[in-house]
Parts: structure tokens; sequence; C-alpha cells
């Protein structure tokens, strides 16, 4: 019997997946956060670099199809500077997610871009996430330390 928790996905096993996304939605931003209580934001971080590792990323382009796989969004880097780089994350579903009557929040997309980032850059790597409501649309600001 393999082990699949330890196995890598290829960006082109990941083009091969996609579902509908409500029931994520549900689980993700109203069963996560309960289950994991007051330390939500942290641990969804966290998961979400622990969740890059499980990819096979080599180029920004690897980030940003999986990006879209994942049913996360569009995302754009926008600014590119020595040790900061700047993405906007944009989609529909971005929009749905604002306007939901849940607290919609983007830590996990963060470690996601941060651990991803630290792989592709070979540098270490923070990310912060700030959340633009007016015009539906998350920013993501890298920290790299080269």
């Amino acid at each position: 019997m393999t082990n699949k928790t330890d196995t890598t996905i290829t960006v082109s096993q990941m083009e091969e997946l996609h579902t509908a996304g409500a029931g994520y939605d549900i689980l993700r931003y109203v069963g996560l956060p309960e289950l994991l209580g007051r330390e939500s934001h942290t641990l969804l971080y966290f998961m979400g670099r622990k969740l890059a590792r499980k990819f096979e990323l080599s180029t920004m382009g690897d980030i940003f199809i999986i990006f879209e796989n994942l049913g996360w969004g569009q995302l754009e880097l926008v600014k590119n500077k020595k040790k900061e780089m700047v993405f906007q994350l944009m989609s529909d579903s971005i929009v749905q997610r604002l306007k939901a009557p849940f607290e919609a929040d983007f830590r996990l997309e963060a470690g996601f871009l941060a651990e991803a980032l630290q792989m592709t850059e070979n540098c270490d790597c923070e990310c912060v996430e700030s959340v633009h409501s007016r015009i539906h649309q998350v920013e993501f600001t890298a920290v790299l330390s080269r």
C-alpha cells in the first residue's frame, strides 16, 4: 500500500482536477475557523505553506496555474522589487466570497504563496494579504530575504 500523503502533485495532474466551490467555501470559511478556534489565522497560514510543499513548483507560472486550478482566483504579479513582490488576486469567486455572509480571509493563500515563492526563488519568504473589499481584490505582499 502506497502512502499517498507523501507524494507530490504535478501541475498537469492539478489541471485535471476541477470542481464547483460552494461546498469548499463553507468548509473553508465556516468549518475550519470554527474547528481551529482563535489560532485559525496562524494555522491556516502554515497549512498553506505545508500544502505548497506537496506541489512540484519550479516557476512563477506554476504558481499562477495552481492558484487558478485550486479555485483561488487569478494571481498576477504587479510589482517586482529586489526584496518585495506584490501580487493581486482577482476572480468572480473572490467577488462572491467577499459578498458572502461569512468572513472570507486569505491566510491559506498567503501561506501557500510564501512557501511557493521560497521554493521558486530560493530564498526565505513571508507573505501578508490585504483585502480591498470595495474593488473586490486581494493583494499579497511577499517579503523576500535574498
